[in-house]
C-alpha cells in the first residue's frame, strides 16, 4: 500500500472527507483552516481562509460547488469550492459542533454546543442555490429552531448531525451514547435508541444510506439499519474508537482511534495503537491493520471508488493510502461454504460406512 503524507495543517486533523466523485479530499483541523486536496495524488489545491476557531465539521453538496463549515468561532460559513470565496456566514449562539446538506443542496442543517444560558440547539437553513443570484442575501435566520433540553438535569452535547434518505429525518447522535431522530418539519422527536455506554465520536451513513455506523469511546463500533434504528453488527476493540466508515465496493468496515490525546506523550507509537483496522462487515472479524500515524486517528474516510483511503490524527498529518492491486483483488472467504462442503464430505463418509441392505 503506497501512502502520500500531507502536511498542510499544523494542528490536530478533526474530520476528513472525500466529495461525491472521489477526486477531491477535504480535511479540517484545529489551525482554523480548511484544505482541499487532489485524491489521485495527494497535492494540496487551497485553503479556504476566514475562521477563528477549530473546523470541527464540513458538508460537501453533490456537485461539489458549494461547502459548508462548522466552527467553534460559533459560525457556520458557506464557501465556493473552486474560487474559496466565503459567500455567508450564519452566526450562531455556541460552538457550532456539525452540519450536514441536505439531499437535494437547498437546505442544511447544524448542531451547536450549549453556551451560557442556552441550551444546545439542532438549526435547519434553506439556501436554494438557483434562487437567489447573490448568496449574502440568504436569510441568517433558520426556517427551524431545536431547543435540545436537559436530559435527567444535564446538558445534552450533541456531536453528529446526519440526514437520513430522502430528508425524512435528522439523525443526531450525543455525548451520553444517545441517537435520536428527528422531524425536520416540526423539531419532534421520533425515534431513540441508547446506541452505546460513552460517547458517540462520529456517525457514518454508506453512501446510498442503507446503513449506518457509530464511531463510539466505548471502544465500539456498530452498524445500524436507519429505517427502524435496527442493531445489526458491533466490531470489538481494545481502544476509543474514533471515527468509522463503510467501503462502498467492498464488506469492509474501516476503524481509526487510539489511546486517549491527553496521554499521547507519554506513550510510544506500538503501545498506543494509532493504527487503521480493517474489519469483515457481516462477519465482524479484524483481518488487517495499517500503521504510520504518532497520535490518535481523529478522522477516517475511504473513496466512494474504493482505490484509496485516508486517515487524519492527533500528530496532525494526514496519510492519504492508494490501494495496491492485493487489496484491489482480494476475495472475502465465506465460512459458510467451507463449512458446508466439510458436512458434505462428513455424510459421504458415513454413507460409505453403512453396509448395504
Amino acid at each position: 500500500m503506497r501512502p502520500y503524507l500531507l502536511q498542510g495543517h499544523e494542528r490536530p486533523i478533526t474530520s476528513i472527507k472525500y466529495n461525491y466523485d472521489g477526486d477531491l479530499l477535504f480535511t479540517a483541523s484545529k489551525d482554523h483552516v480548511p484544505s482541499v486536496w487532489r485524491a489521485e495524488n495527494g497535492e494540496r489545491l487551497g485553503t479556504y481562509n476566514g475562521h477563528k476557531g477549530t473546523i470541527w465539521d464540513f458538508s460537501c453538496d453533490r456537485f461539489t460547488r458549494r461547502l459548508l463549515t462548522a466552527s467553534a468561532d460559533a459560525t457556520c460559513r458557506l464557501w465556493n469550492v473552486q474560487t474559496g470565496e466565503c459567500l455567508k456566514i450564519f452566526p450562531h449562539i455556541g460552538p457550532v459542533r456539525g452540519v450536514a446538506w441536505a439531499d437535494g443542496g437547498q437546505m442544511f442543517a447544524t448542531i451547536s454546543d450549549p453556551f451560557m444560558e442556552h441550551n444546545a440547539k439542532i438549526r435547519i437553513y434553506h439556501i436554494p442555490e438557483d434562487e437567489v443570484e447573490d448568496p449574502s442575501m440568504y436569510s441568517e435566520e433558520p426556517v427551524l429552531e431545536i431547543d435540545m433540553t436537559k436530559t435527567g438535569g444535564k446538558r445534552v452535547n450533541p456531536t453528529n448531525v446526519l440526514w437520513t434518505a430522502m430528508n425524512d429525518d435528522l439523525l443526531v447522535a450525543f455525548d451520553n451514547g444517545l441517537i435520536r431522530l428527528y422531524d425536520p418539519s416540526d423539531g419532534t422527536v421520533r425515534e431513540e435508541i441508547q446506541a452505546h455506554e460513552k460517547k458517540i465520536n462520529r456517525v457514518r451513513f454508506n453512501r446510498d444510506k442503507t446503513l449506518f455506523i457509530t464511531a463510539s469511546a466505548d471502544f465500539t463500533s456498530k452498524l445500524y439499519d436507519p429505517v427502524d434504528l435496527k442493531h445489526l453488527k458491533t466490531y470489538r476493540t481494545d481502544r476509543p474508537v474514533n471515527d468509522a466508515v463503510i467501503s462502498d465496493t467492498k464488506e469492509h468496515i474501516l476503524l481509526g482511534g487510539g489511546q486517549e490525546a491527553m496521554s499521547v506523550t507519554t506513550t510510544a507509537g506500538k503501545v498506543g495503537k494509532f493504527e487503521t483496522r480493517f474489519f469483515h462487515m457481516v462477519y465482524e472479524e479484524e483481518f488487517g491493520i495499517v500503521k504510520g500515524h504518532f497520535g490518535p486517528i481523529n478522522a477516517l474516510d475511504i473513496s466512494p471508488t474504493g482505490r484509496s483511503y485516508a486517515s487524519g490524527a492527533e500528530d496532525g498529518y494526514v496519510r492519504l493510502h492508494i490501494f495496491d492491486k492485493d487489496y484491489l483483488e482480494m476475495k472475502d472467504p465465506v465460512p459458510e461454504e467451507d463449512e458446508v462442503l466439510d458436512d458434505d464430505e462428513g455424510d459421504e463418509e458415513e454413507r460409505d460406512g453403512e453396509p448395504d441392505r
